[in-house]
């Protein structure tokens, strides 16, 4: 009776893998054939990965406790394509839950095939090495791994409306979950500048517990008049655990414009851990297509990504939606509508003041962001960010480019930027919040002679961006150390705030869409290595009623 029981499972798990398929791509069809003769992978006329388990093998792995790439013909010589190779043992290693270990020393070479390794259990990549060739692909946007839950999304429903800081759902929920809310009717970021647009759909994210209870730590920050999309991703309960792999990417050859590469791991569960990974480039030329994020985090909740090191792409400009040149955001790590992401004790494999490279991470929609004793050339938020905190780090050129709500600590950091915190005028310099700056460097354009301001943006407040913009409300600034001993010749000392807008020179100035200004300042120990005073700014109309206290 076991073995007719057994096929009979074997065929139901194909037939559940085929409706699977069809609901999502083709890349992810898999057959999972147990009992057979010899271990082997296929792909089938139909496009499907056909994998078969002998039941020594089977055994074997269950023995060992864990399944190796090799145990499913990959080669490991950098020569070979192990793409199939891989997927097939993480398809069985999800199936039987075991965890995958890469074998030791082995290159594995990926190529350019529409497919890719779902990780369901913890993996090991050692000190193997990856190889992944992107100058001839079938699909930019398929990631080469992508660790996901098992866990289905719930389905929403009851809720009609939500209001900011709202404090619970009024529903329960079978478990603690990540809520992806929208109103396709409202439009926010509505983007100024060389690539304008016409906004996106408000969005939100926040975590709950089974009684509905918004976490405090990821508020609503926008009100919904109506619901147009609602959804609840399970948070996983049990840690998964990524650990070394030492991945190259031979880099794209295409032209120049905004068709972005996501050949790269892709994280969309929750309660994740990245510890140990590399990340190189190889074969960046005169032109190439931006990259969206090796290491990209989406629709999850509780990421550590620690002791990484990755590297800034090249950066190639094209003609943006106003018609003008503009360079193109090229990114190593990518975080999108997560929360509660960390990055801890990561470093940069090429210079972070060297300007031909990209800013290395890009964010949008997230909450709680964190970077922990890191060297990067760029933290940024894009599209908002609620809440987010800097600490024993060193940011390079790009430095801290941000807009959100919240809290936002820097603290015990070095930025050799050009600012020491830059609002994003493309999405109107707004700050919802305060700033605390506490025991930090600011190394204007990296000691390079150059004017200094701490706090950058642009706000004409003739720019409908679908929400009020406004100004860190209070702004902490405590042991703050400014090495200015180089510059300009016309420099007269360190501004507070930068150029916001030349033209409001007076009560005349009209503004359709008011820019809502910093309330108060306190400033204590501000030590200036030129010897110049801190300005307030050239602004000087536009700043006047800013209370500034200093101890």
């Amino acid at each position: 009776m076991a073995k007719p029981l057994r096929f009979f499972l074997v065929l139901l798990f194909i037939c559940s893998f085929d409706l699977l398929a069809r609901q999502k791509s083709s890349q992810e069809k898999i057959q999972l054939l147990y009992d057979q003769a010899t271990t082997s992978i296929a792909e089938n006329e139909e496009g499907f990965l056909v994998v078969s388990i002998s039941t020594s093998d089977l055994s074997r792995f269950n023995r060992q406790g864990f399944i190796q790439y090799s145990d499913f013909g990959a080669a490991g010589d950098g020569q070979s394509d192990d793409q199939l190779n891989i997927v097939a043992s993480h398809a069985v290693a999800n199936d039987t839950q075991l965890p995958v270990i890469a074998d030791k020393e082995a290159t594995y070479y990926i190529g350019g095939k529409d497919r890719k390794a779902i990780i369901q259990t913890d993996t090991d990549f050692g000190k193997a090495k990856f190889i992944i060739d992107d100058r001839d692909v079938i699909n930019r946007n398929a990631p080469i791994f992508e660790v996901q839950s098992a866990l289905a999304p719930i389905q929403v429903n009851g809720l009609s409306k939500l209001q900011k800081g709202q404090a619970k759902l009024g529903i329960s929920l079978p478990q603690e979950c990540l809520i992806t809310v929208k109103d396709s009717t409202v439009r926010r970021y509505i983007r100024f500048g060389l690539n304008p647009n016409s906004g996106y759909p408000q969005t939100d994210i926040f975590k709950t517990d089974r009684q509905g209870n918004i976490d405090p730590a990821s508020p609503i920050i926008w009100d919904f008049d109506q619901i147009t999309e609602i959804i609840a991703l399970p948070i996983d309960s049990k840690p998964l655990k990524i650990t070394g792999g030492v991945f190259t990417t031979l880099a794209n050859q295409e032209e120049s414009k905004y068709n972005y590469y996501s050949r790269n791991l892709l994280i969309r569960r929750s309660n994740v851990t990245i510890d140990g990974i590399q990340h190189f480039i190889s074969g960046e030329g005169d032109h190439g297509a931006p990259y969206s994020g090796f290491i990209t985090i989406q629709d999850c909740a509780n990421v550590t990504v620690i002791n990484g090191l990755f590297t800034g792409h090249k950066t190639y400009s094209t003609i943006g939606r106003a018609d003008k040149p503009v360079n193109m955001g090229s990114y190593d790590l990518t975080v999108n509508r997560s929360l509660n992401v960390s990055f801890i004790n990561c470093r940069q494999s090429n210079d972070i003041n060297d300007r031909k490279f990209w800013g290395i991470l890009g964010s949008n929609y997230s909450k709680n962001l964190l970077y922990d004793n890191c060297t990067l050339s760029r933290f940024d938020a894009h599209m908002g960010v609620a809440n987010a905190t800097i600490r024993n780090s060193h940011l390079g050129h790009m430095g801290i480019n941000a807009i959100g709500t919240g809290t936002f600590l820097v603290e015990n950091t070095t930025i050799s930027s050009n600012r020491l915190i830059n609002l994003r005028s493309d999405y109107g310099s707004t700050w919802e919040g305060e700033f605390i700056i506490k025991d930090c460097v600011f190394r204007p354009s990296n000691g390079q002679p150059s004017q200094a301001a701490l706090i950058g943006g642009y706000n004409s407040g003739q720019h409908d961006f679908g929400y009020v913009c406004y100004m860190p409300e209070k702004i902490t600034i405590e042991n703050l150390t400014i090495e200015d001993a180089e510059h300009t010749s016309d420099y007269t000392g360190p501004e507070l705030f930068g150029n916001f807008n030349p033209q409001r020179k007076d009560e005349s100035y009209v503004e359709p869409f008011p820019y809502q200004i910093t309330k108060k300042v306190t400033l204590k120990n501000i030590q200036i290595e030129s010897g110049f005073k801190l300005d307030l700014s050239k602004d000087q109309y536009m700043f006047r009623q800013v209370e500034i206290a200093e101890k």
